[in-house]
């Protein structure tokens, strides 16, 4: 059980965010968060009830249960943190972000069939550049704010390069730890520019928050052959040095079709698979024989209706796939971690003990998940699944300093007793006091920075309503 001590005061924390911000270029400051319960998500290093954290630059330096009075205090900027708990920030790995604009616009949507009539085919032609440019920045900050320091973009409305452009450079103004996964929009006309224009986009934008991966889908069925993954778009992914992620995953088509990306040899680690609901036993099979990923999506698979509707996290686990977790799409879908490892434990759960009421004695039932195997998903599962496990998703020293500090002290939290169990059940988004990615602070005492929020309302309201009236226009003619 954990003595919760107070955290640094309000009135030190204007002074410490000065002092963070002023030195935010050097290279080699140091900054001790001490007095934590911390959540490395490493197996090695595991949960330290009461510990110290050492940045310095941008990486994580050293992890201990008393790393002051082993000197670390020597020249760095000391934040207090008892009554938090220090995790890894959450990856998301799967989020149309250009969407953010057009959030809660169908909540109660229930089929495929239904979004994409609704937003690919009525709003997506609509969007210029700075539209692209506004949803998904939009989205990265809502992302920022929720404690998700890594989120996979999968951005498939690039019309044109000057979309691109905007989509990638709302990521890089935001300071998220962002792949921009490119796509051809499904409906409407765009410039044909796909898939040729990830060399320019990944040679043009250096940066090391931003890595790029070719976005496809599973099967010709929705937007035809030209968006499905297969032989021609794995060899360019392989030539440009980039992974591939594979969305509308599902059902007896996907199943064929893995079956013949195996064939081919081209599924391989670099390869990662979005939703997988609804796969048969040999699609599986392959996968886990492969090394590819699995990103599942656990609200939208059973609130949208996706195949089987089922998140697909028994068949993964039963293979030895440990999955990543993903928001989806904001149009019809809550935008934090928190609810995503909350409906898959609880939909998990529910699986392993209905089936065991069904079966009696009589055959195996799946052994339940916990809220350790959740946050392992949503952190460092969700780096392995974007290629950046050697980056982010643990608290381990050599990583980047991409991390939350959790409130375990306020009226939802106290008292601290168990701190996995409080990550994922006891917090929410008004528990995260902290983020910092790279080190470099991006939310503090539960604000995010360096936002102007009263134009950030204006610019996505403006963009909302011009993007909703062309869509109307378009339907009328």
């Amino acid at each position: 059980m954990q003595h919760l001590v107070h955290r640094s005061t309000d009135t030190d924390r204007p002074a410490l965010l000065d002092r963070l911000r002023a030195t935010a270029g050097d290279r080699e400051r140091r900054v001790l968060f001490t007095g934590a319960t911390i959540l490395t998500m490493d197996p090695a290093l595991g949960t330290l009830e009461r510990g110290d954290l050492l940045v310095t630059g941008s990486t994580i330096t050293a992890v201990g249960p008393d790393l002051k009075a082993a000197g670390a205090a020597d020249n760095a900027i000391v934040v207090d943190a008892g009554g938090t708990l220090l995790a890894p920030g959450f990856v998301d790995t799967h989020r149309h972000a250009w969407q953010a604009q057009l959030r809660r616009t169908i909540p109660d949507v229930d089929d495929l069939a239904g979004y994409l009539a609704t937003t690919l085919a009525g709003c997506a032609p609509a969007y210029r550049p700075e539209d692209m440019y506004t949803g998904t920045r939009l989205a990265a900050l809502g992302a920022v704010d929720a404690g998700i320091t890594t989120m996979l973009d999968f951005s498939h409305n690039s019309r044109s390069a000057a979309h691109s452009d905007a989509a990638v450079q709302a990521l890089l103004d935001t300071g998220i730890r962002g792949v921009h996964a490119a796509m051809a929009p499904h409906f409407g006309s765009w410039d044909r520019q796909w898939p040729a224009d990830l060399a320019r986009l990944r040679d043009r934008y250096a940066d090391p928050l931003l890595t790029f991966r070719l976005a496809a889908l599973a099967t010709p069925e929705i937007a035809g052959p030209d968006l499905a993954f297969g032989p021609e778009l794995a060899c360019f992914a392989r030539e440009l040095g980039i992974g591939v992620s594979v969305d509308a995953v599902f059902g007896e088509a996907s199943s064929r079709a893995i079956l013949d990306w195996e064939r081919a040899g081209l599924l391989d680690e670099q390869v990662s698979l979005i939703h997988a609901t609804g796969l048969g036993p040999d699609a599986w099979r392959a996968i886990a024989a492969s090394g590819a990923t699995v990103s599942l999506a656990p609200t939208s698979e059973p609130q949208i209706g996706l195949e089987s509707a089922v998140p697909a996290v028994d068949e993964a686990l039963a293979v030895g796939v440990r999955p990543g977790l993903s928001i989806d799409v904001e149009v019809a879908l809550a935008g934090d971690m928190f609810t995503q490892m909350r409906a898959l434990l609880a939909i998990q759960r529910m699986r392993a003990v209905n089936a065991a009421y069904l079966a009696g004695d009589s055959g195996p039932v799946p052994q339940r998940i916990g809220t350790a195997d959740v946050l392992d998903f949503a952190t460092l599962q969700g780096a392995r699944t974007c290629g950046l496990d050697r980056v982010t998703g643990s608290l381990t020293p050599g990583k980047q300093a991409d991390l939350l500090l959790l409130t375990a002290d306020e009226l939802n939290n106290l008292p601290l007793n168990d701190p996995t169990g409080t990550a994922v059940l006891g917090c929410d988004t008004r528990n995260i006091d902290t983020v910092l990615i790279a080190g470099q602070v991006r939310k503090w005492a539960g604000r995010v920075l360096d936002v102007d929020l009263p134009a950030l309302r204006a610019e996505a309201s403006a963009s909302r309503d011009r993007i909703l009236r062309a869509a109307a226009g378009h339907q009328q003619d």
